[in-house]
């Protein structure tokens, strides 16, 4: 499954100690992540393949109980070199690896 949204940059709130930046699966889409039949992961992540811009990485989506919706890690590095700043747009391609 792949899919594209263009989302917000924006900085995890649920410690202090770590300066994490994420973006959010729109909820339509992160509905249609949910229901592929997988095995469950730790934290019930969900394995990508993640582009944004020219940057492409493997990584995993993450649950956020708080939105119901699920977060995908920008990395620093990618941050750099795609210039993305924490409020501002993001847009992102997934490529689904569970399922």
């Amino acid at each position: 499954m792949i899919i594209e949204f263009e989302g917000e940059v924006f900085l995890w709130d649920a410690r202090a100690d770590v300066a994490m930046h994420l973006t959010a699966v729109p909820p339509e889409l992160s509905d249609d992540i949910r229901e592929i039949p997988r095995p469950y992961r730790g934290f019930g992540s969900v394995r990508v393949i993640a582009r944004v811009g020219c940057s492409e990485w493997k990584t995993s989506v993450f649950p956020d109980k708080k939105t119901g919706t699920y977060v995908l890690p920008l990395k620093k590095s990618v941050r750099d070199a795609e210039n993305l700043m924490d409020g501002g747009p993001v847009l992102v391609r997934l490529e689904v690896l569970d399922g």
